[in-house]
Formats: structure tokens, sequence, C-alpha cells
């Protein structure tokens, strides 16, 4: 197999990470049928998060291809927390045919490193409950559960 290589994203991946955008975004559809518009929607803008100091995307290379994405973003913490900021990692996303090749750990494993050149000593990211195996790829990243939040659509009662 040949090696996958992990770099910052560039402004010409933008067409790629857009589809990335929107592959997240339908597979966590479902897991949000509650919450999330039924029209196009947008999580990020991925454009404007490509050369800030406080934002890192990174994407995952085969042969050419990009094959994975991830972020991580600095953010402040709450005042009661030990930690001043975290990191906040999100857009994580292999294409179906990829997954399975530890491309998330990859791009995981770098973003700690991106996020301990900064002197960040903490890292939180956010997964639906009912999404097990991202669950089950964040604990082998070194993930654990922390919080549940929970939620009640008051139109709906």
């Amino acid at each position: 197999m040949k090696e996958i290589s992990i770099r910052p994203a560039r402004k010409e991946d933008l067409p790629t990470l857009l589809e990335f955008e929107q592959g997240v975004i339908t597979a966590e559809r479902p897991m949000a049928v509650a919450t999330l518009k039924e029209t196009k929607i947008s999580y990020y803008d991925i454009a404007a998060m490509i050369d800030p100091p406080d934002v890192e995307i990174l994407v995952a290379e085969l042969d050419g291809q990009i094959v994975g994405s991830g972020y991580a973003r600095i953010v402040d913490s709450k005042p009661y927390l030990k930690h001043a900021q975290h990191s906040y990692l999100g857009f994580m996303f292999v294409p179906i045919e990829h997954r399975g090749k530890g491309i998330n750990k990859l791009i995981i494993d770098r973003l700690k490193k991106w996020t301990l050149s900064k002197n960040i000593y903490e890292m939180r990211l956010e997964v639906y409950h009912n999404n097990p195996a991202a669950i089950r790829a964040y604990e082998k990243a070194g993930f654990s559960k922390n919080l549940i939040e929970m939620r009640i659509g008051l139109k709906e009662l």
C-alpha cells in the first residue's frame, strides 16, 4: 500500500474540501433530522479557515488525491475550566472507499502536534451520540467521553 501523507490545506484544495463538507453533512443529517435544515447547508467557511494562525486544516493525500480532512481551531475555554484555551476539532472526513486505513488517526495525530506547538494542552470535539463508528475512531485516537448535550424541541411538542 502506498504511503498516505498529511499536509496543510491550500486554497486550490477548496473544491474537494467543499465536497467533503457536504459528505460530513450527508453523514450527519440522519442523526440530526430534528435540528438540521432540510435545504443545502454549510457548516464552515472553509476558505476563510485556510490561512489564519489559530486554525489548522489538514488533508490526507494518497497518490495525489485528497482522501481525508480535519481541522483544529484554538478557542477560549469556559472561565471555570483549568485550561484557558483548547483546540476544537471538526471537519473530520474520509470518503467511504478510504475508511479503515487509519487516515482519521493520522490527521488527528498531526493536529495534536499542531495544538501542542501552540502551547495548548487540551483538545475537544463533538460527535453525535448515535454515531458509534465515529465514537470508536475518536476513542482509538485517545479521546474519552466527557459531557452529553441534551435538547428538546418545544415547537415539536
